[in-house]
C-alpha cells in the first residue's frame, strides 16, 4: 500500500514521526511536505496529495495540521476525497467501515503521536463495509 502525508508547519515534527512508523511497517511513503515548522497554507497540501489519490498515485492519505479540521476540510472540497478527522480509535474504525474514507487527518495541538499511530493502524487495516453504507457514500459523491 502506498501512503500519501503531508501537513502544514504546525504538524511538522508529527509527520516526520508518522513517516518513520510507516516505512518500520513496511509501508510505501510519498511525503508531500511541508518540510519545516516555517509557515505555510494547509491547502496547498490538501490540494497535492487529494489530486495523488484522485489520479490513483497513492492508495491512501494522512493529513496532519493544527487541529486537523482546516487540512480535513480542504480535502474534502475535492471531488472523491472522503477525509475523516479522527480524534478516536472508534472515529478511525467507522470512518472506513462506514464512510469509505480515504484520507486519514489528525489535529498535532490535540492528539498525541501515540494515539495517531493507533489510529492510523485501525484506518489502515479496516474495510468498507459496503451495503447500505454504499449509498449513503453514493450520495455524498453526487
Amino acid at each position: 500500500m502506498i501512503i500519501g502525508i503531508g501537513c502544514d508547519h504546525a504538524a511538522f515534527t508529527e509527520k516526520s514521526l508518522l513517516v518513520s512508523y510507516l516505512k518500520d511497517n513496511k509501508y510505501d511513503v510519498v511525503d508531500f511536505g511541508c518540510d519545516s515548522n516555517d509557515s505555510v497554507d494547509y491547502p496547498d497540501y490538501a490540494h497535492l496529495l487529494s489530486k495523488e489519490l484522485i489520479n490513483q498515485k497513492i492508495d491512501m492519505g494522512i493529513l496532519i495540521c493544527g487541529s486537523g479540521i482546516g487540512i480535513s476540510i480542504a480535502a474534502n472540497k475535492n471531488k472523491g476525497i472522503r477525509a475523516a478527522l479522527c480524534c478516536t480509535t472508534f472515529h478511525a474504525e467507522m470512518s472506513r467501515k462506514h464512510n469509505d474514507a480515504n484520507i486519514i487527518a489528525f489535529g498535532a495541538r490535540v492528539t498525541d503521536i501515540k494515539s495517531m499511530y493507533r489510529m492510523t493502524d485501525i484506518f489502515f487495516n479496516t474495510e468498507f463495509e459496503g451495503g447500505r453504507h454504499s449509498i449513503r457514500v453514493n450520495k455524498i459523491e453526487e
